[in-house]
């Protein structure tokens, strides 16, 4: 049923069922204004997503063309080729194909969305403006002529005509807006059969050409299609006759695998593992090697084919001799070990089998081992505290001296390894390393030759402080006291073998030299400690054990450098007693900060059984009996924490730390000792605890002093404070932890290290 016809006599009579009529026509109006709404929405929706559809196949395309096939063998067939070609083909049709969906995209906005918006906008926003008017005249007229009617008759005449004249100009205007508002609403309703269509016929159209352009693409593709398809069977075809005969071969080299090995430019070749001398003892790396007899050329590749890659960089050495290794000498199985003409030292290598050292050995023309009576003679070509030895260390420190000592990061920075040991090969050479005028040439830079030194003292039988004083050295770093480190540490020096000894002491002379030039060179004591203590001081065997000591070996060294003068130039005195090391606690009145090594740190000892823990403790008690007074004596009993342990040998004893408060984590931080990465300057860990008449207790004050910071020191947990030196802090009073103030810091309170400060 269509709308009624809207008369324009009937605008005068304004009769109800005009005003019921005028409503049909505004209703579909109002209907047809938000289905125009909703339309150009979806039609804005739809360009998106167009867009984003012809962006995802262009970026498909472009994936389909910057593959691209590689064909088994050095040649291809014709099918292969057009196969290969194939991806590029399906990216230029579909970029052809989205390059009309763009102008089809570009043109959806101009004939379909802003005709819609403007026909919207002109045509039926008029309508609605001309329905305010309307209702505002009518409200008007109707207005008027109510107060009109109100008037009484009793009113002048004059004044009677003027209200007629009035309302009858009102009447004349109120008629005239109806007529235009009908005229309006039934334009509109015409108007929008032919201009809200059109566009829609209009992007219709170019729907219908896009399309189009895609059967006529399709239709020029025919030809390549079938091509293609001829291709793909053939290829099809071949594989299947091919494929019966590669699982026949691969049958026959499972039966009989060596007697189908290719042909190979190299003697031998396969895997080997060499190994490699570390920090913490020696490791056995994976290589794949190869030989070649001719020119006695050995290369190796570091490869794991567990992490699929290679492991390092490519080394290649020309052989001098190669020798089975005696079962006897090595813990591992079918090694031999192998002499370079330009490399120092022995490489000694790991076959996988028996067998396979044989085929190696018979390769490299190895011989059986002849083992020399004499075996303090120096081998060529290895590492010895001799006179070479002392020569080439001698000679490295002086051009560091002379050439280099303010180069940053020296020793730290390292130099490259084919250099480095073309380095060695020259200064360990008999018939020049014995020459004490020979320098090392200036072409050498300093990063090589400090290399040399410290791949050289690596490369010793053992390491410089060996492996028997490795553990009494952890052991000194450890004591609670400095003092009592340093006269240990001093002891330990004097029992190392005369060379030994010789060699550190000429070697910490110069380390103190490069220290005291930190602020060109940026090495500091501590810096020079982290890089020489696994050098000088590492353990026999690599365990987890021994890699959370290596703080410890740094120390030990920062000790050597700070005191070598006292270590190496006085006889050491008589040790101190155990109760001395037990209940002595330094506090340093020194001006400058305290180093790495001057920090107590905190030790932690793992319980042993009840069995040994009782044995242990009655030794403990009749030890220190005599020297500690009963109140100490008694504290000790009573302790509930683990006891100190004694080592008879060495007279050294591991300090326990006490238990901290509830309120600190029970996991260690990420910053606490027990972890690797503890940082070298942090906050110390509670002293051992001792009666109040120790010499060592917080001082008797008054509660609530001032005391100001003497060093920096970084909190370690949330109920330490982190503060720099020079700070002042409130509130101080003595903690219930041994060694531990308690005070105020900005407002927030927290522990103090008791020999960190001094009351004010």
């Amino acid at each position: 049923m269509g709308l009624p016809a809207l008369e324009f006599s009937e605008c005068c009579l304004d009769s109800p069922q005009f005003r019921e009529r005028l409503r049909s026509h505004e209703a579909e109006l109002e209907k047809t204004n938000k289905f125009i709404k909703e339309l150009i929405k979806d039609g804005k929706s739809l360009v998106a997503a167009l867009k984003n559809l012809s962006a995802a196949k262009r970026k498909f395309a472009d994936s389909l063309n910057e593959f691209k096939f590689r064909c088994i063998g050095d040649a291809e067939t014709d099918d292969e080729i057009c196969i290969a070609k194939s991806l590029q083909e399906f990216a230029t049709v579909l970029r052809n194909l989205e390059d009309e969906r763009m102008r089809m995209i570009e043109n959806a906005s101009e004939v379909l969305i802003t005709p819609l918006e403007k026909f919207r906008k002109e045509q039926i926003g008029a309508a609605k403006d001309a329905k305010k008017k309307y209702d505002k005249e009518t409200e008007k007229y109707c207005g008027v002529l109510e107060k009109h009617l109100n008037l009484s008759s009793k009113k002048k005449e004059s004044q009677l005509q003027e209200a007629d004249s009035q309302v009858d100009l009102v009447r004349q205007h109120f008629y005239e807006v109806s007529l235009e508002y009908v005229f309006k609403v039934q334009e509109v309703q015409e108007r929008k059969m032919f201009e809200f269509v059109e566009p829609l016929l209009a992007f219709l159209q170019g729907l219908f050409t896009f399309y189009h352009h895609g059967y006529e693409l399709a239709k020029d593709f025919s030809d390549f299609k079938t091509e293609l398809t001829i291709s793909i069977q053939n290829t099809r075809n071949r594989f299947e006759g091919t494929r019966s005969e590669v699982e026949s071969l691969m049958k026959k080299m499972k039966e009989n695998p060596h007697e189908h090995k290719n042909i190979s430019p190299y003697t031998m070749e396969g895997y080997l593992y060499v190994q490699e001398k570390r920090h913490f003892g020696t490791s056995w790396v994976k290589h794949y090697c190869t030989y070649q007899r001719e020119s006695k050329r050995i290369t190796m590749v570091p490869f794991d084919q567990k992490s699929g890659g290679k492991g390092g960089e490519d080394e290649a050495i020309i052989l001098k001799s190669c020798t089975r290794r005696k079962t006897d000498s090595i813990e591992k199985r079918f090694c031999f070990d192998v002499e370079a003409v330009d490399r120092p030292g022995v490489i000694t290598m790991q076959a996988l089998s028996e067998e396979d050292r044989r085929l190696w050995m018979e390769a490299m023309d190895g011989r059986e081992p002849v083992y020399n009576s004499n075996k303090d003679n120096q081998s060529e070509g290895t590492a010895q505290l001799d006179n070479i030895g002392f020569s080439i260390i001698k000679k490295c420190i002086h051009a560091v001296e002379t050439r280099g000592i303010n180069e940053q990061g020296l020793y730290r920075i390292v130099g490259v390894n084919s250099r480095v040991q073309k380095l060695l090969s020259i200064l360990m050479d008999p018939k020049t390393a014995t020459e004490t005028e020979t320098e090392i040439c200036a072409e050498w830079e300093i990063k090589t030759i400090t290399s040399a030194l410290k791949t050289y003292l690596r490369m010793l039988p053992g390491p410089l402080m060996m492996y028997q004083f490795q553990r009494s050295f952890i052991k000194a770093a450890k004591l609670e006291n400095q003092e009592s480190r340093v006269s240990e540490i001093h002891s330990l020096v004097h029992r190392l073998p005369e060379k030994n000894r010789q060699m550190l002491h000429l070697l910490m002379n110069h380390l103190a030299k490069v220290a005291n030039n930190h602020k060109q060179n940026l090495m500091t004591v501590a810096n020079l400690g982290v890089v020489f203590g696994p050098t000088l001081l590492r353990p026999q065997e690599e365990t987890v054990a021994a890699i959370m000591d290596i703080k410890f070996q740094n120390i030990v060294i920062e000790i050597l450098i700070e005191n070598h003068e006292k270590i190496f130039n006085t006889v050491p005195e008589t040790p101190p007693s155990n109760s001395q090391l037990l209940l002595s606690r330094k506090k340093s009145t020194d001006s400058k900060p305290p180093s790495c090594s001057e920090r107590p740190l905190t030790l932690f000892h793992t319980a042993q059984p009840n069995e040994k823990q009782e044995n242990r403790n009655s030794i403990i008690n009749s030890s220190l009996e005599s020297v500690i007074p009963s109140n100490v004596n008694s504290f000790l009993n009573s302790n509930s924490a683990p006891q100190p342990s004694l080592n008879s040998s060495d007279l050294e004893l591991e300090v326990i730390k006490p238990n901290r408060p509830n309120s600190l984590p029970q996991n260690p931080s990420p910053t606490s000792p027990l972890s690797p990465s503890w940082p070298m300057f942090s906050a110390p860990s509670s002293p051992m605890p001792t009666s109040s008449t120790s010499s060592d207790s917080s001082p008797i004050s008054s509660p609530l002093r001032k005391a100001r910071a003497l060093y920096a020191c970084k909190a370690e947990h949330d109920s330490e404070l982190s503060f720099t030196a020079g700070t002042v802090f409130d509130n101080v009073h003595p903690s219930q932890e041994p060694g531990w103030l308690e005070g105020t810091l900005n407002g927030k309170t927290g522990l103090i290290p008791e020999n960190y400060v001094e009351f004010l």
